[in-house]
């Protein structure tokens, strides 16, 4: 009778363990997130991440998938990902595409996990990526899309060697670093030779529109929902930009101008954070970073940005909040922002001094892209009232016949919202 019961209990204490088992298996949350990687190194980084945020998270188990593609299909593999409910449940996107996906309602709207996470602060970010993150669909509204992961701003990168084989300044040197100081540059490395050129930047709308913002102008008008670029400080400043092109300064537009930059032959070149790793392992020269050229009403900047958000379809929607949430802390911030490539998106101090210091071994003047991210810089904008891609190529294809003298600055603006008035709502 007593080895009866013994095997019962045995029995018992078995199934009890099973049963605790396969409760916990139930219990045990995986999340899929994904962002959009330059290299591997990048990779890595997000992949230990990751690891960490694993580690310190009950009951959760993180899948980081790396996004194949740099360009638009990165947005539209998600976007085709979503219908068919195979996307993940937490994903980075461009700050251009925040209000496409949230149109689409295929991403959700945390406001109610903020207001009930008592260590979540908006102020905390950078206002200007804050402001469209929360742009209600619907009047009234509580609206929160998700929050950045990270943010840039342009800089002129130079090469020293030639500035120092012209006998000038560099721009870090330079009392007055203006337009005029910048022209003059251009000019006197261009005299070097016929291969070397003063200037490149490449044809997307970032680059041309800083010589715009700069002079004054403005891409929309303030609430977003019109064309802004039909006044005379645009002329004033694609009739600047467009004089670079006319003298033979600049890097054919059209043309890469990173490589002929990484193999010694401009002066000049315009990009954002993201090109330090870049220019760091492929430039056998000497080289560093300076602030845009003051325009005749500021340098012309933008903030660059991108967010995590949450599937609107995720199975566990508090789960996905607490991963972006720790992707957005300002440990992670900082594990990211050590590859050089980017800028945190927090605005704190602290977060300004981590930036600082990272990259030290290149010794290259990071005040720089920080000086142009606090400096009032137009903000990277998703168009809830408008459609971005289809006003985007207008600029874009109009702006070129600026920049390769088919069309006057003047005719430009005179024409150009009227061109792209019917893809705004």
């Amino acid at each position: 009778m007593l080895k009866k019961f013994s095997i019962l209990g045995v029995i018992v204490l078995v199934l009890l363990a099973l049963s605790v088992s396969l409760v916990g298996a139930q219990d045990e949350i995986t999340l899929r997130w994904r962002t959009r990687p330059d290299n591997q190194a990048e990779i890595d980084v997000y992949q230990a991440a990751s690891d960490a945020i694993d580690a310190a998270m009950d009951g959760v188990t993180l899948v980081y998938e790396p996004g194949g593609s740099e360009t638009s299909s990165y947005q539209d593999v998600l976007i085709t990902e979503l219908t068919a409910g195979t996307a993940p449940d937490v994903f980075w996107i461009p700050g251009t595409d925040i209000a496409r996906f949230a149109e689409l309602g295929v991403i959700l709207n945390l406001a109610d996990f903020a207001a009930a996470d008592e260590d979540f602060n908006a102020d905390d970010f950078y206002s200007l990526p804050m402001r469209h993150l929360t742009t209600a669909l619907e009047e009234g509204v509580d609206t929160l899309w998700g929050l950045p992961r990270d943010v840039s701003s342009f800089a002129i990168y130079y090469n020293a060697d030639l500035f120092a084989e012209a006998g000038i300044p560099t721009p870090n040197e330079v009392e007055n670093w203006d337009w005029e100081a910048f022209r003059e540059a251009a000019e006197a490395i261009n005299d070097l030779g016929d291969e070397i050129k003063g200037y490149g930047q490449n044809a997307w709308w970032g680059p041309w529109g800083v010589w715009v913002n700069g002079a004054g102008s403005s891409f929309f008008n303030e609430d977003f929902t019109a064309c802004g670029l039909n006044n005379d400080a645009t002329v004033v400043g694609l009739e600047f930009a467009a004089g670079l092109y006319a003298d033979d300064l600049a890097v054919p537009w059209g043309e890469d101008s990173e490589p002929p930059f990484l193999a010694g032959n401009v002066g000049m070149f315009q990009n954002g954070r993201w090109a330090v790793p870049g220019v760091a392992a492929n430039a056998d020269f000497e080289w560093d970073v300076a602030p845009l050229p003051e325009g005749p009403a500021n340098n012309g900047n933008w903030l660059f940005w991108g967010a995590y958000v949450v599937n609107a379809d995720t199975e566990n929607p508090e789960a996905a909040w607490n991963l972006v949430r720790e992707l957005t802390s300002a440990e992670i911030q900082g594990q990211i922002a050590n590859l050089g490539a980017n800028i945190p998106s927090r605005s704190t101090p602290e977060a300004q001094e981590l930036f600082l210091n990272t990259v030290p071994e290149l010794g290259i003047n990071n005040q720089a892209f920080l000086d142009g991210a606090l400096g009032a810089p137009a903000a990277e904008a998703p168009l809830f009232f408008g459609d971005w891609p289809a006003i985007d190529a207008e600029y874009g294809a109009q702006v070129s016949r600026v920049l390769n003298g088919e069309l006057s600055a003047q005719e430009f603006a005179d024409t150009i919202c009227d061109r792209v008035a019917g893809s705004f709502e």
